[in-house]
Protein backbone atom coordinates (compact mmCIF):
# COMPACT_ATOMS: atom_id res chain seq x y z
CA UNK A 1 0.00 0.00 0.00
CA UNK A 2 2.83 2.38 0.80
CA UNK A 3 4.51 1.60 -2.52
CA UNK A 4 1.27 2.38 -4.34
CA UNK A 5 0.90 5.73 -2.59
CA UNK A 6 4.50 6.71 -3.32
CA UNK A 7 4.16 5.69 -6.98
CA UNK A 8 0.99 7.79 -7.27
CA UNK A 9 2.75 10.86 -5.96
CA UNK A 10 5.65 10.28 -8.32
CA UNK A 11 3.41 9.93 -11.37
CA UNK A 12 1.65 13.16 -10.49
CA UNK A 13 4.71 15.24 -9.68
CA UNK A 14 3.90 18.90 -10.23
CA UNK A 15 5.95 22.04 -10.57
CA UNK A 16 6.95 24.09 -7.54
CA UNK A 17 3.90 25.83 -6.08
CA UNK A 18 1.44 23.26 -7.43
CA UNK A 19 -0.27 20.62 -5.27
CA UNK A 20 1.66 17.38 -4.80
CA UNK A 21 -1.40 15.60 -6.20
CA UNK A 22 -4.02 17.29 -8.39
CA UNK A 23 -6.79 15.10 -6.91
CA UNK A 24 -7.21 12.19 -4.50
CA UNK A 25 -6.94 8.60 -5.70
CA UNK A 26 -8.84 6.86 -2.98
CA UNK A 27 -7.52 3.70 -1.28
CA UNK A 28 -9.81 3.72 1.77
CA UNK A 29 -12.97 1.64 1.21
CA UNK A 30 -16.33 3.40 0.95
CA UNK A 31 -18.47 3.49 4.08
CA UNK A 32 -21.62 1.63 3.00
CA UNK A 33 -24.36 1.75 5.65
CA UNK A 34 -27.32 0.27 3.73
CA UNK A 35 -27.89 -3.37 2.89
CA UNK A 36 -29.27 -4.67 -0.41
CA UNK A 37 -32.86 -4.78 0.87
CA UNK A 38 -32.74 -1.12 1.92
CA UNK A 39 -31.13 -0.06 -1.35
CA UNK A 40 -33.69 -1.97 -3.39
CA UNK A 41 -36.54 -0.30 -1.51
CA UNK A 42 -35.06 3.17 -2.10
CA UNK A 43 -34.53 2.40 -5.79
CA UNK A 44 -38.15 1.23 -6.06
CA UNK A 45 -39.20 4.63 -4.70
CA UNK A 46 -37.02 6.37 -7.29
CA UNK A 47 -38.59 4.25 -10.07
CA UNK A 48 -42.07 5.05 -8.77
CA UNK A 49 -41.31 8.77 -9.07
CA UNK A 50 -40.10 8.25 -12.68
CA UNK A 51 -43.18 6.29 -13.72
CA UNK A 52 -46.10 7.50 -11.58
CA UNK A 53 -45.27 10.91 -10.11
CA UNK A 54 -43.12 12.44 -12.85
CA UNK A 55 -40.76 15.40 -13.04
CA UNK A 56 -41.78 18.79 -14.45
CA UNK A 57 -39.64 20.36 -17.20
CA UNK A 58 -41.00 23.89 -17.07
CA UNK A 59 -40.80 26.86 -19.43
CA UNK A 60 -38.71 24.95 -21.96
CA UNK A 61 -40.76 23.64 -24.92
CA UNK A 62 -37.60 22.35 -26.61
CA UNK A 63 -36.91 20.04 -23.67
CA UNK A 64 -40.48 18.73 -23.64
CA UNK A 65 -40.40 18.16 -27.39
CA UNK A 66 -37.22 16.08 -27.09
CA UNK A 67 -38.79 13.95 -24.35
CA UNK A 68 -41.96 13.53 -26.42
CA UNK A 69 -40.02 12.60 -29.55
CA UNK A 70 -38.07 9.94 -27.63
CA UNK A 71 -41.21 8.32 -26.23
CA UNK A 72 -41.76 9.76 -22.74
CA UNK A 73 -45.30 10.36 -21.49
CA UNK A 74 -46.03 14.10 -21.34
CA UNK A 75 -48.93 15.66 -19.45
CA UNK A 76 -48.69 19.44 -19.42
CA UNK A 77 -45.07 19.93 -18.42
CA UNK A 78 -44.85 16.70 -16.38
CA UNK A 79 -42.56 14.03 -17.84
CA UNK A 80 -43.11 10.40 -16.88
CA UNK A 81 -41.12 7.52 -18.30
CA UNK A 82 -40.31 3.86 -17.90
CA UNK A 83 -37.82 3.52 -15.07
CA UNK A 84 -35.59 1.03 -16.84
CA UNK A 85 -35.36 3.35 -19.84
CA UNK A 86 -34.26 6.24 -17.59
CA UNK A 87 -31.66 4.01 -15.95
CA UNK A 88 -30.43 2.80 -19.35
CA UNK A 89 -30.03 6.42 -20.47
CA UNK A 90 -28.08 7.25 -17.29
CA UNK A 91 -25.79 4.29 -18.01
CA UNK A 92 -24.59 6.12 -21.14
CA UNK A 93 -22.89 8.77 -18.95
CA UNK A 94 -19.26 7.92 -18.08
CA UNK A 95 -18.54 6.44 -14.66
CA UNK A 96 -15.50 8.69 -14.54
CA UNK A 97 -14.03 11.37 -16.77
CA UNK A 98 -11.15 13.84 -16.81
CA UNK A 99 -11.67 17.57 -16.63
CA UNK A 100 -8.63 18.95 -18.41
CA UNK A 101 -7.02 22.02 -16.86
CA UNK A 102 -5.03 24.54 -18.90
CA UNK A 103 -2.02 23.26 -16.94
CA UNK A 104 -2.23 19.51 -17.63
CA UNK A 105 -0.55 18.83 -14.27
CA UNK A 106 -3.73 20.13 -12.62
CA UNK A 107 -6.28 18.06 -14.58
CA UNK A 108 -8.67 16.10 -12.34
CA UNK A 109 -10.41 12.75 -12.74
CA UNK A 110 -14.00 12.86 -11.48
CA UNK A 111 -15.75 9.59 -10.64
CA UNK A 112 -14.65 6.09 -9.76
CA UNK A 113 -12.50 6.12 -6.63
CA UNK A 114 -11.29 9.69 -7.17
CA UNK A 115 -12.19 12.70 -5.02
CA UNK A 116 -11.82 16.36 -5.95
CA UNK A 117 -12.12 19.27 -3.49
CA UNK A 118 -13.39 22.71 -4.57
CA UNK A 119 -14.22 25.81 -2.49
CA UNK A 120 -17.56 27.36 -1.55
CA UNK A 121 -19.88 28.48 -4.34
CA UNK A 122 -22.47 31.24 -4.50
CA UNK A 123 -22.12 33.36 -1.36
CA UNK A 124 -23.17 37.03 -1.74
CA UNK A 125 -21.18 38.09 1.34
CA UNK A 126 -17.58 37.74 2.46
CA UNK A 127 -16.08 37.95 5.92
CA UNK A 128 -12.57 38.31 7.26
CA UNK A 129 -10.98 39.17 10.57
CA UNK A 130 -10.15 42.75 9.62
CA UNK A 131 -12.94 43.76 7.24
CA UNK A 132 -15.85 41.96 8.90
CA UNK A 133 -18.97 40.97 6.96
CA UNK A 134 -19.67 42.81 3.73
CA UNK A 135 -21.00 42.28 0.23
CA UNK A 136 -18.60 40.45 -2.04
CA UNK A 137 -16.82 42.51 -4.67
CA UNK A 138 -14.44 41.85 -7.52
CA UNK A 139 -11.38 42.55 -5.37
CA UNK A 140 -12.47 39.91 -2.83
CA UNK A 141 -13.38 37.51 -5.63
CA UNK A 142 -9.96 37.74 -7.25
CA UNK A 143 -8.23 37.26 -3.89
CA UNK A 144 -10.28 34.13 -3.25
CA UNK A 145 -9.49 32.72 -6.70
CA UNK A 146 -5.79 33.26 -5.98
CA UNK A 147 -6.07 31.54 -2.59
CA UNK A 148 -7.90 28.56 -4.10
CA UNK A 149 -5.22 28.35 -6.77
CA UNK A 150 -2.41 28.51 -4.22
CA UNK A 151 -3.77 26.03 -1.69
CA UNK A 152 -2.45 22.51 -2.29
CA UNK A 153 -5.51 20.85 -0.75
CA UNK A 154 -7.97 22.43 -3.20
CA UNK A 155 -7.89 20.72 -6.58
CA UNK A 156 -10.48 22.82 -8.41
CA UNK A 157 -11.45 26.50 -8.11
CA UNK A 158 -15.22 26.26 -8.77
CA UNK A 159 -16.65 29.55 -10.01
CA UNK A 160 -18.65 31.85 -7.71
CA UNK A 161 -16.32 31.77 -4.69
CA UNK A 162 -18.24 34.90 -3.78
CA UNK A 163 -20.61 37.10 -5.75
CA UNK A 164 -18.80 40.22 -7.05
CA UNK A 165 -21.74 42.48 -6.26
CA UNK A 166 -20.00 45.61 -7.59
CA UNK A 167 -20.29 44.27 -11.16
CA UNK A 168 -23.68 44.18 -12.97
CA UNK A 169 -25.37 40.79 -12.84
CA UNK A 170 -25.58 40.77 -16.62
CA UNK A 171 -21.78 41.04 -16.96
CA UNK A 172 -20.19 39.60 -13.84
CA UNK A 173 -20.08 36.05 -15.24
CA UNK A 174 -17.58 37.30 -17.85
CA UNK A 175 -15.27 38.77 -15.22
CA UNK A 176 -15.54 35.68 -13.01
CA UNK A 177 -14.75 33.18 -15.76
CA UNK A 178 -11.89 35.37 -17.00
CA UNK A 179 -10.42 35.56 -13.48
CA UNK A 180 -10.44 31.78 -13.10
CA UNK A 181 -8.83 31.36 -16.50
CA UNK A 182 -6.06 33.91 -15.98
CA UNK A 183 -5.35 34.01 -12.21
CA UNK A 184 -5.27 30.22 -11.84
CA UNK A 185 -4.45 27.23 -14.00
CA UNK A 186 -6.61 24.76 -12.09
CA UNK A 187 -9.89 23.44 -13.53
CA UNK A 188 -12.99 25.53 -12.89
CA UNK A 189 -16.70 25.81 -13.62
CA UNK A 190 -18.65 28.06 -15.98
CA UNK A 191 -21.78 30.21 -15.58
CA UNK A 192 -25.30 28.80 -15.77
CA UNK A 193 -27.84 31.45 -14.70
CA UNK A 194 -28.92 32.23 -18.28
CA UNK A 195 -28.37 30.30 -21.47
CA UNK A 196 -26.31 33.13 -22.97
CA UNK A 197 -24.03 33.17 -19.92
CA UNK A 198 -23.48 29.44 -20.21
CA UNK A 199 -22.67 29.94 -23.90
CA UNK A 200 -20.19 32.71 -23.06
CA UNK A 201 -18.43 30.32 -20.66
CA UNK A 202 -18.21 27.56 -23.26
CA UNK A 203 -16.99 30.02 -25.92
CA UNK A 204 -14.30 31.35 -23.59
CA UNK A 205 -13.23 27.79 -22.78
CA UNK A 206 -12.81 27.12 -26.48
CA UNK A 207 -10.57 30.19 -26.79
CA UNK A 208 -8.49 29.06 -23.81
CA UNK A 209 -8.10 25.40 -24.71
CA UNK A 210 -8.53 25.43 -28.49
CA UNK A 211 -11.22 23.75 -30.58
CA UNK A 212 -9.33 20.47 -31.04
CA UNK A 213 -8.76 19.97 -27.31
CA UNK A 214 -12.35 20.89 -26.50
CA UNK A 215 -13.74 18.58 -29.19
CA UNK A 216 -12.14 15.61 -27.46
CA UNK A 217 -12.11 16.55 -23.77
CA UNK A 218 -14.17 17.97 -20.95
CA UNK A 219 -12.52 21.31 -20.12
CA UNK A 220 -15.40 23.07 -18.34
CA UNK A 221 -18.54 22.13 -16.41
CA UNK A 222 -21.68 23.90 -15.27
CA UNK A 223 -23.22 23.39 -11.82
CA UNK A 224 -27.02 23.75 -11.60
CA UNK A 225 -29.75 23.09 -9.03
CA UNK A 226 -33.10 21.55 -9.75
CA UNK A 227 -36.01 23.55 -8.38
CA UNK A 228 -37.11 20.97 -5.82
CA UNK A 229 -39.59 19.47 -5.40
CA UNK A 230 -39.75 17.64 -8.72
CA UNK A 231 -39.07 20.58 -11.05
CA UNK A 232 -36.34 20.93 -13.66
CA UNK A 233 -36.64 24.53 -14.82
CA UNK A 234 -35.20 26.00 -18.00
CA UNK A 235 -32.01 27.16 -16.25
CA UNK A 236 -31.14 23.47 -15.85
CA UNK A 237 -32.37 22.16 -19.21
CA UNK A 238 -30.81 25.03 -21.18
CA UNK A 239 -27.50 24.68 -19.34
CA UNK A 240 -27.53 20.96 -20.18
CA UNK A 241 -28.02 21.77 -23.86
CA UNK A 242 -25.17 24.29 -23.87
CA UNK A 243 -22.60 22.27 -21.89
CA UNK A 244 -23.50 18.71 -22.80
CA UNK A 245 -24.34 19.67 -26.37
CA UNK A 246 -20.70 20.75 -26.70
CA UNK A 247 -19.45 17.57 -25.03
CA UNK A 248 -18.74 19.32 -21.74
CA UNK A 249 -19.78 18.34 -18.22
CA UNK A 250 -22.81 19.23 -16.13
CA UNK A 251 -23.38 18.84 -12.39
CA UNK A 252 -27.08 18.71 -11.44
CA UNK A 253 -27.89 19.06 -7.76
CA UNK A 254 -31.31 18.84 -6.11
CA UNK A 255 -31.23 21.29 -3.18
CA UNK A 256 -33.67 19.79 -0.69
CA UNK A 257 -34.45 21.06 2.78
CA UNK A 258 -36.27 18.07 4.25
CA UNK A 259 -39.67 19.18 5.44
CA UNK A 260 -39.85 21.99 2.85
CA UNK A 261 -38.62 21.00 -0.64
CA UNK A 262 -38.92 17.32 0.24
CA UNK A 263 -40.78 15.21 2.79
CA UNK A 264 -39.62 15.43 6.37
CA UNK A 265 -38.45 11.83 6.01
CA UNK A 266 -34.78 11.59 5.07
CA UNK A 267 -35.34 8.37 3.10
CA UNK A 268 -38.07 9.92 0.95
CA UNK A 269 -35.96 13.03 0.30
CA UNK A 270 -32.95 10.91 -0.68
CA UNK A 271 -35.10 9.02 -3.21
CA UNK A 272 -36.53 12.29 -4.51
CA UNK A 273 -33.03 13.71 -4.97
CA UNK A 274 -31.99 10.62 -6.92
CA UNK A 275 -35.07 10.85 -9.15
CA UNK A 276 -34.61 14.55 -9.92
CA UNK A 277 -30.90 14.21 -10.69
CA UNK A 278 -31.24 11.00 -12.72
CA UNK A 279 -34.05 12.50 -14.80
CA UNK A 280 -31.73 15.42 -15.60
CA UNK A 281 -28.97 12.93 -16.44
CA UNK A 282 -31.28 11.04 -18.79
CA UNK A 283 -32.15 14.32 -20.52
CA UNK A 284 -28.43 15.12 -20.86
CA UNK A 285 -27.88 11.76 -22.56
CA UNK A 286 -30.74 12.45 -24.97
CA UNK A 287 -29.01 15.73 -25.84
CA UNK A 288 -25.65 14.00 -26.31
CA UNK A 289 -24.99 10.36 -25.40
CA UNK A 290 -21.85 10.02 -23.32
CA UNK A 291 -21.87 13.62 -22.05
CA UNK A 292 -20.08 13.87 -18.66
CA UNK A 293 -22.58 14.11 -15.81
CA UNK A 294 -22.18 14.43 -12.03
CA UNK A 295 -25.14 13.47 -9.86
CA UNK A 296 -25.51 15.94 -7.04
CA UNK A 297 -27.18 15.84 -3.67
CA UNK A 298 -27.54 18.79 -1.32
CA UNK A 299 -29.86 17.52 1.36
CA UNK A 300 -30.12 19.48 4.57
CA UNK A 301 -32.26 19.20 7.65
CA UNK A 302 -34.03 22.32 8.88
CA UNK A 303 -35.41 23.88 12.00
CA UNK A 304 -39.14 23.17 11.87
CA UNK A 305 -39.63 26.10 14.24
CA UNK A 306 -37.94 28.80 12.12
CA UNK A 307 -37.46 27.20 8.69
CA UNK A 308 -33.70 27.82 8.85
CA UNK A 309 -31.44 25.15 7.33
CA UNK A 310 -29.20 23.22 9.71
CA UNK A 311 -25.88 21.57 8.86
CA UNK A 312 -23.74 18.78 10.26
CA UNK A 313 -26.86 17.16 11.71
CA UNK A 314 -27.36 13.37 11.77
CA UNK A 315 -29.98 13.33 8.99
CA UNK A 316 -27.84 14.91 6.24
CA UNK A 317 -24.85 12.88 7.44
CA UNK A 318 -26.82 9.66 6.86
CA UNK A 319 -28.10 11.03 3.53
CA UNK A 320 -24.51 11.42 2.35
CA UNK A 321 -23.83 7.74 3.01
CA UNK A 322 -27.08 6.64 1.34
CA UNK A 323 -26.66 8.80 -1.75
CA UNK A 324 -23.10 7.54 -2.11
CA UNK A 325 -24.26 3.94 -2.35
CA UNK A 326 -27.14 4.80 -4.69
CA UNK A 327 -24.93 6.84 -7.01
CA UNK A 328 -22.40 4.03 -7.28
CA UNK A 329 -25.17 1.55 -8.10
CA UNK A 330 -26.42 3.94 -10.78
CA UNK A 331 -22.87 4.21 -12.16
CA UNK A 332 -22.71 7.99 -11.83
CA UNK A 333 -20.06 10.30 -10.32
CA UNK A 334 -21.32 12.01 -7.16
CA UNK A 335 -21.27 15.50 -5.72
CA UNK A 336 -22.45 16.03 -2.14
CA UNK A 337 -21.59 17.60 1.17
CA UNK A 338 -18.71 19.87 2.08
CA UNK A 339 -17.53 21.81 5.14
CA UNK A 340 -21.02 23.13 5.88
CA UNK A 341 -22.19 25.13 8.88
CA UNK A 342 -24.90 27.54 9.91
CA UNK A 343 -22.45 29.43 12.13
CA UNK A 344 -21.78 33.07 11.36
CA UNK A 345 -18.08 32.95 12.18
CA UNK A 346 -15.23 30.50 12.71
CA UNK A 347 -16.28 29.32 16.15
CA UNK A 348 -16.82 25.96 17.85
CA UNK A 349 -20.20 25.52 16.13
CA UNK A 350 -18.54 25.99 12.75
CA UNK A 351 -15.83 23.49 13.64
CA UNK A 352 -18.20 20.76 14.82
CA UNK A 353 -20.76 21.14 12.04
CA UNK A 354 -18.16 21.44 9.27
CA UNK A 355 -16.20 18.45 10.55
CA UNK A 356 -19.26 16.19 10.76
CA UNK A 357 -20.47 17.28 7.33
CA UNK A 358 -17.09 16.93 5.64
CA UNK A 359 -16.17 13.66 7.34
CA UNK A 360 -19.37 12.00 6.11
CA UNK A 361 -18.77 13.46 2.66
CA UNK A 362 -15.32 11.89 2.65
CA UNK A 363 -16.45 8.45 3.81
CA UNK A 364 -19.49 8.48 1.49
CA UNK A 365 -17.17 8.79 -1.50
CA UNK A 366 -18.27 12.08 -3.06
CA UNK A 367 -16.21 12.44 -6.23
CA UNK A 368 -16.62 16.21 -6.61
CA UNK A 369 -16.97 18.23 -3.41
CA UNK A 370 -18.10 21.79 -3.90
CA UNK A 371 -18.18 23.83 -0.64
CA UNK A 372 -15.18 21.88 0.69
CA UNK A 373 -13.76 25.11 2.18
CA UNK A 374 -14.91 28.61 3.10
CA UNK A 375 -18.60 28.06 3.87
CA UNK A 376 -20.22 30.19 6.61
CA UNK A 377 -23.71 31.33 7.55
CA UNK A 378 -25.58 28.58 5.69
CA UNK A 379 -23.74 29.47 2.49
CA UNK A 380 -24.49 33.20 2.59
CA UNK A 381 -20.91 34.19 3.39
CA UNK A 382 -17.43 33.13 2.31
CA UNK A 383 -14.97 33.34 5.16
CA UNK A 384 -11.37 34.10 4.21
CA UNK A 385 -10.14 32.54 7.44
CA UNK A 386 -12.68 29.69 7.12
CA UNK A 387 -11.38 28.93 3.62
CA UNK A 388 -7.84 28.49 4.91
CA UNK A 389 -8.89 26.63 8.07
CA UNK A 390 -11.08 24.19 6.14
CA UNK A 391 -8.47 23.64 3.42
CA UNK A 392 -5.87 22.93 6.11
CA UNK A 393 -8.04 20.10 7.43
CA UNK A 394 -8.65 18.76 3.92
CA UNK A 395 -5.02 17.68 3.93
CA UNK A 396 -5.73 15.17 6.68
CA UNK A 397 -8.66 13.73 4.70
CA UNK A 398 -6.38 13.55 1.70
CA UNK A 399 -3.90 11.42 3.63
CA UNK A 400 -6.57 9.14 5.08
CA UNK A 401 -8.22 8.58 1.70
CA UNK A 402 -5.09 8.35 -0.42
CA UNK A 403 -2.86 6.30 1.86
CA UNK A 404 -5.02 4.45 4.38
CA UNK A 405 -3.02 2.24 6.74
CA UNK A 406 0.50 1.49 5.53
CA UNK A 407 1.31 -2.16 6.35
CA UNK A 408 4.51 -2.45 4.34
CA UNK A 409 7.63 -4.07 5.84
CA UNK A 410 9.05 -0.59 6.46
CA UNK A 411 5.89 0.40 8.33
CA UNK A 412 6.14 -2.65 10.60
CA UNK A 413 9.51 -1.28 11.83
CA UNK A 414 10.97 -4.61 12.96
CA UNK A 415 14.53 -3.30 12.86
CA UNK A 416 13.54 -0.56 15.33
CA UNK A 417 12.52 -3.16 17.93
CA UNK A 418 15.98 -4.68 17.64
CA UNK A 419 17.53 -1.27 18.28
CA UNK A 420 15.37 0.03 21.14
CA UNK A 421 15.50 -1.70 24.54
CA UNK A 422 12.39 -2.20 26.68
CA UNK A 423 11.56 1.05 28.43
CA UNK A 424 13.60 3.04 25.88
CA UNK A 425 12.34 5.35 23.17
CA UNK A 426 12.22 5.37 19.38
CA UNK A 427 13.00 9.04 18.77
CA UNK A 428 16.61 8.45 17.80
CA UNK A 429 16.18 5.09 16.09
CA UNK A 430 17.23 4.58 12.49
CA UNK A 431 13.62 3.83 11.52
CA UNK A 432 12.44 7.15 12.94
CA UNK A 433 15.23 9.04 11.22
CA UNK A 434 14.33 7.44 7.88
CA UNK A 435 10.66 8.35 8.15
CA UNK A 436 10.29 11.40 10.37
CA UNK A 437 9.77 13.90 7.53
CA UNK A 438 6.52 12.42 6.29
CA UNK A 439 5.45 10.05 9.08
CA UNK A 440 2.60 12.32 10.25
CA UNK A 441 0.38 14.93 8.68
CA UNK A 442 1.24 18.31 10.18
CA UNK A 443 -1.49 20.92 9.72
CA UNK A 444 0.00 24.34 9.10
CA UNK A 445 -2.53 26.17 11.26
CA UNK A 446 -2.60 23.98 14.36
CA UNK A 447 -0.43 25.00 17.30
CA UNK A 448 0.83 21.97 19.23
CA UNK A 449 3.62 23.71 21.16
CA UNK A 450 3.61 24.32 24.91
CA UNK A 451 1.69 27.25 26.35
CA UNK A 452 4.87 29.26 27.01
CA UNK A 453 5.86 29.12 23.33
CA UNK A 454 2.30 29.99 22.31
CA UNK A 455 2.26 33.03 24.61
CA UNK A 456 5.66 34.19 23.35
CA UNK A 457 4.26 34.06 19.81
CA UNK A 458 1.40 36.40 20.70
CA UNK A 459 -1.21 33.90 22.01
CA UNK A 460 -2.79 33.71 18.57
CA UNK A 461 -5.89 31.58 18.07
CA UNK A 462 -6.46 29.61 14.86
CA UNK A 463 -8.57 32.35 13.27
CA UNK A 464 -5.73 34.83 13.71
CA UNK A 465 -3.20 32.35 12.36
CA UNK A 466 -5.45 31.77 9.32
CA UNK A 467 -5.69 35.54 8.76
CA UNK A 468 -1.89 35.80 8.79
CA UNK A 469 -1.62 32.79 6.50
CA UNK A 470 -3.93 33.99 3.73
CA UNK A 471 -2.34 37.43 3.71
CA UNK A 472 1.09 35.82 3.42
CA UNK A 473 -0.16 33.63 0.56
CA UNK A 474 -1.45 36.64 -1.35
CA UNK A 475 1.82 38.48 -0.81
CA UNK A 476 3.67 35.51 -2.33
CA UNK A 477 1.21 34.94 -5.19
CA UNK A 478 2.63 34.76 -8.70
CA UNK A 479 0.29 34.64 -11.65
CA UNK A 480 0.60 31.35 -13.58
CA UNK A 481 1.98 31.75 -17.09
CA UNK A 482 -0.52 32.02 -19.94
CA UNK A 483 0.07 32.48 -23.66
CA UNK A 484 -0.25 36.28 -24.11
CA UNK A 485 -2.17 35.80 -27.35
CA UNK A 486 -4.81 33.69 -25.60
CA UNK A 487 -5.09 36.15 -22.73
CA UNK A 488 -5.51 38.99 -25.21
CA UNK A 489 -8.18 37.06 -27.13
CA UNK A 490 -10.07 36.30 -23.92
CA UNK A 491 -9.93 39.95 -22.82
CA UNK A 492 -11.18 41.04 -26.24
CA UNK A 493 -14.09 38.57 -26.06
CA UNK A 494 -15.08 39.88 -22.63
CA UNK A 495 -14.84 43.52 -23.76
CA UNK A 496 -16.96 42.85 -26.85
CA UNK A 497 -19.65 41.00 -24.92
CA UNK A 498 -19.79 43.73 -22.27
CA UNK A 499 -20.41 46.30 -25.01
CA UNK A 500 -23.31 44.18 -26.26
CA UNK A 501 -24.92 43.67 -22.84
CA UNK A 502 -26.82 46.40 -20.98
CA UNK A 503 -26.12 46.81 -17.27
CA UNK A 504 -28.62 44.85 -15.19
CA UNK A 505 -28.47 44.52 -11.42
CA UNK A 506 -31.00 41.72 -10.95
Amino acid sequence: MARRARASRSRQAAPVGAPASPYIQRILPFFDVLDDEQLTKLEAQVDWIFEDVGIAFRDDPEALELWRREGARIEGDIVRADAQWIRDLCAKAPRQFTQVARNPERSVVIGGTNQVFAPIYGAPFVRDLEGGRRYGDMDSFEKLVKLAYLHPNLHHTGLVICEPCDVPVSKRHLDMVLAHMTLSDKPHLGAITEMSRAQDSVDMAEILHGRDVMDNNCVIMGNVNTNSPLLVDKVVSEAIRVYCGRGQGIVVVPFILTGAMGPVSTAASVAQAMAEAMMACAYAQLVRPGAPFVLGNFLSSMSLKSGAPTFGMPEPVVSNYAIGQLARRAGLPLRCGGSLTASKTEDAQAAYESADSMHSTMLAGANFVLHAAGWLEGGLATGFEKLIMDADRLGSYQKVLGQGLDISDEAMARDAYGEVAPGGHFLGSAHTMRNYQDAFYEPKLSDSENVESWEEGGSKDMRTRAYDRWNQMLNEYEKPALDPAKEEELAAYVAKRKEQLPDAWY
